[in-house]
C-alpha cells in the first residue's frame, strides 16, 4: 500500500522521519512529501505560491528514503499527491508527527489535521498524529501509538479520518488511549498581549481556562493519549428562509 507521509512542520522535522519509518516498518510504501519550510497554522490553505502556475519541488534523502521538499502548504501537497504529482496516487495519508498538540478548536487551524481532511475529500482515509512538545521529544512513543491505528485504517470505510494526540512521555508513563470529543479550546491559545496604532502584539500560551472533563484537551493534559474521529465539513439540514431573503424569478 502506498502511504503519503506529510506534515506542516517541514521536511526537516524529526517527527516526519519517525512517521515515515513507522510506515515502512509496517510493510507499506512511504511516499514522503512535505513543505520545504514550516507551514504550521496554515490549515487547508493552498497558497501563497511564488509562481501560481508551478510548484517547485526539491528531491531530498531522508534516512535512505527518496523524499520531496515541496514549496507549498500542506493541503496543496496532498492535492498534488492525489493527482499523481509524486507517482501513483496514495491509498492512505498520514500526517505528522506534529511538534505540539492539535486538540479542540486547534484542529480548525492545523495544517497537520487539514492534510487528512483533504485526503477525505479525495476518497481516502487519513491519520493525523501530534505530540505534546517538550525536551526531549519522545517521537518513538507517538509512533508506537500510531501503528495500531494505521493498521486499523486499512480495513476501515473510505474517508475514515482520525486525529491522534500523544503525551510527550515514555510509553509506560502514558495512562492509555481514549476516544474523545473535541474541546472548545485546544491545548494552547493565542492571546493579545498589547496593541498600538501600528499593530497588535500576540503570544501563543498554554490554555489557561478550566476545560470540560472527558474531552481531548483535558484528557491529554491528564496524561492520556486521545483519538478523535473527524468528519468533513457538511451543510446542515436547516430550514433557511431563502424566500424572504431573495425572490425567485
Amino acid at each position: 500500500m502506498r502511504v503519503l507521509v506529510t506534515n506542516d512542520d517541514g521536511i526537516d522535522s524529526p517527527g516526519l522521519a519517525a512517521l515515515a519509518g513507522l510506515v515502512g516498518e509496517a510493510g507499506h510504501t512511504p511516499v514522503v512529501a512535505a513543505p520545504a519550510h514550516d507551514q504550521s497554522g496554515m490549515a487547508a490553505a493552498l497558497g501563497p505560491l511564488d509562481d501560481p502556475d508551478r510548484v517547485s519541488i526539491e528531491r531530498v534523502s531522508m534516512d535512505g528514503l527518496d523524499a520531496h521538499a515541496v514549496y507549498a502548504p500542506t493541503a496543496l501537497v496532498v492535492m498534488l499527491a492525489m493527482q499523481g504529482g509524486f507517482g501513483e496516487a496514495p491509498d492512505l495519508v498520514v500526517s505528522g508527527i506534529n511538534n505540539g498538540p492539535n486538540t479542540g478548536r486547534s484542529t480548525l487551524h492545523s495544517a497537520t489535521v487539514a492534510a487528512v481532511l483533504v485526503a477525505g475529500y479525495h476518497g481516502r482515509s487519513g491519520l493525523a498524529v501530534s505530540q505534546v512538545d517538550g525536551v526531549p521529544q519522545r517521537w518513538s512513543t507517538a509512533a508506537a501509538m500510531a501503528r495500531p491505528l494505521l493498521e486499523w485504517l486499512l480495513d476501515a470505510p473510505a474517508t475514515t479520518l482520525l486525529n491522534l494526540n500523544v503525551p510527550n512521555a515514555d510509553p509506560d508513563e502514558v495512562l492509555g488511549l481514549r476516544q474523545a470529543g473535541l474541546a472548545i479550546v485546544g491545548g494552547v491559545e493565542t492571546v493579545v498581549t498589547g496593541r498600538d496604532e501600528t499593530g497588535i502584539d500576540i503570544d501563543l500560551v498554554p490554555t489557561r481556562r478550566d476545560l470540560p472533563p472527558g474531552l481531548d484537551s483535558t484528557l491529554l493534559r491528564e496524561g492520556w493519549a486521545t483519538v478523535s474521529a473527524l468528519t468533513l465539513p457538511t451543510a446542515l439540514d436547516v430550514d433557511l428562509p431563502t424566500g424572504r431573503w431573495w425572490r425567485d424569478r
